[in-house]
C-alpha cells in the first residue's frame, strides 16, 4: 500500500484484516503484527503480536501516522481463531449449554436473587430484575442489561457473590 492509508477507506482496509502486516509509521518506525481491525473513523490499526502461548501484545497505530502497510502473510486457521477470541467475553460465555442446563442455570440464578430479596420474574428465556434489568443466558454478571447504572452494578456484584455462578448447574444441587 502506498501513502494515503486514511484515504483508502473501510472497503480496502478489510483486505488487510487477519493478515500479518508490516507497518511503516512516523519517521522511522516499522511495526509488525497481525492486523485485528481498523477504526473506520480514525483509520487507526490494532496490531496483535502473539509472543507466547496464551499471551498477546496489542498495539494501536494511529491512522494519521501510517505511511505504508505491507501484507506479509495470511492467517492460518489457528491464528484467525486466536485473533477472534482475543477479546471474547469471559469463561461463562464459552460454555456450550444445552436448553436443559440453561433452564437449570436460570432457576438457580433466580433462586439466588430471591434468596437475597431481589424481585425477579421470568420473561421467556430472560430474567427481569426489579423491573429495570434484564438478564439473558447464560445468566452471568456480564449478561445483565440495564440503563440504571446503580441497579446494574448491584445486581452484577450480587451475581459475582453467588457461589455457583461459574460452576456447572449439576454442581449446584
Amino acid at each position: 500500500m502506498q501513502c494515503g492509508w486514511p484515504l483508502l477507506g473501510p472497503l480496502q482496509w478489510i483486505c488487510y484484516v487477519n493478515k500479518q502486516v508490516k507497518v511503516k509509521a512516523g519517521k522511522d518506525e516499522v511495526l509488525r503484527g497481525w492486523l485485528l481491525t481498523v477504526d473506520p473513523v480514525s483509520a487507526s490499526l490494532v496490531l496483535v503480536d502473539f509472543r507466547e502461548v496464551g499471551r498477546a501484545s496489542v498495539r494501536v497505530v494511529m491512522g494519521h501516522a501510517v505511511q505504508q502497510v505491507e501484507v506479509l502473510q495470511d492467517a492460518d486457521e489457528e491464528t484467525a481463531r486466536r485473533l477472534q477470541s482475543l477479546f471474547a467475553p469471559s469463561q461463562t460465555r464459552s460454555l456450550n449449554l444445552d436448553p436443559e442446563r440453561l433452564q437449570r442455570r436460570r432457576v438457580s440464578v433466580r433462586r439466588w436473587l430471591e434468596k437475597n430479596r431481589v424481585p425477579v420474574q421470568e420473561e421467556g428465556e430472560q430474567l427481569m430484575v426489579a423491573g429495570a434489568l434484564t438478564l439473558a443466558a447464560p445468566y452471568g454478571p456480564e449478561d445483565c442489561c440495564s440503563s440504571n447504572q446503580i441497579i446494574l452494578d448491584r445486581v452484577q456484584r450480587l451475581l459475582r457473590t453467588n457461589p455457583h455462578h461459574l460452576s456447572s448447574p449439576e454442581d449446584q444441587d
